[in-house]
């Protein structure tokens, strides 16, 4: 099935998730901090978190590429680059279990936000919708999307339609300034009816939900 429109470009979003050896996470955390210059040296990091709530010792991050060709010339550099090779990757495969990526495009109605400040902590919700694509839950979706934010209690930061990976699946990353501000938004939402509403009519077309609160890196560009 298609995914749906996107827009007018070809940039996308790598999504990759890895999950970290739970005796080893202190030790890949710092030596990303240390090291990510020899990756970002290739191609734009949007973000780097780690799970703090929602899933165990997992980390996320995202890269953007002005298109596929973009990707494969990055890949290549990537591959002769003796010190990315030597002093990152190297030194990150053996604290590594497991890793998994998907390519996405932010929905059309959506550009990628930042937060107001730095110092909050982010809420990545991934939405598994019946398949049929954007033609057919694509309106209830972003109605669900807008009623949250226009409570006022939470911030978007993009909304991310995958192309490679599971179909159907879209991620949506929201900035919180804390896990409390969070809570208290949310309650909040819960007895708002217009809120209550749009994800009555969204709901329909869900299959599954979840959630993870993650902790910026302090390499991230989203801090």
């Amino acid at each position: 099935l298609a995914t749906g429109p996107r827009q007018n470009n070809g940039i996308f979003y790598e999504i990759r998730t890895y999950d970290i050896k739970p005796a080893k996470m202190k030790e890949f955390l710092e030596m990303v901090n240390k090291n990510i210059h020899f990756r970002t040296a290739h191609s734009e990091l949007v973000g780097f978190w780690y799970t703090e709530l929602g899933a165990m010792n997992k980390v996320f991050h995202i890269w953007k590429y002005d298109n596929f060709s973009h990707r494969t010339a990055v890949r290549h550099a990537l591959a002769n680059d003796k010190d990315w090779q030597g002093k990152f990757i190297s030194v990150a495969l053996p604290l590594i279990e497991k890793q998994h990526n998907e390519v996405a495009y932010l929905v059309p109605w959506c550009q990628l936000g930042k937060p107001p400040k730095e110092g909050g902590v982010y809420e990545w919700v991934t939405f598994q919708m019946k398949p049929g694509g954007p033609a057919l839950w694509g309106e209830a979706f972003r109605a669900a999307i807008n009623a949250h934010i226009n409570t006022g209690y939470t911030r978007l930061i993009g909304v991310f339609h995958t192309e490679y990976g599971l179909l159907n699946t879209v991620h949506v990353l929201w900035w919180n300034e804390s896990p409390d501000h969070r809570a208290a938004g949310r309650h909040s939402a819960h007895e708002d009816a217009r809120v209550v509403a749009a994800v009555r009519d969204s709901v329909r077309f869900l299959e599954s939900q979840q959630n993870a609160l993650l902790i910026p890196l302090q390499c991230s560009p989203l801090k």
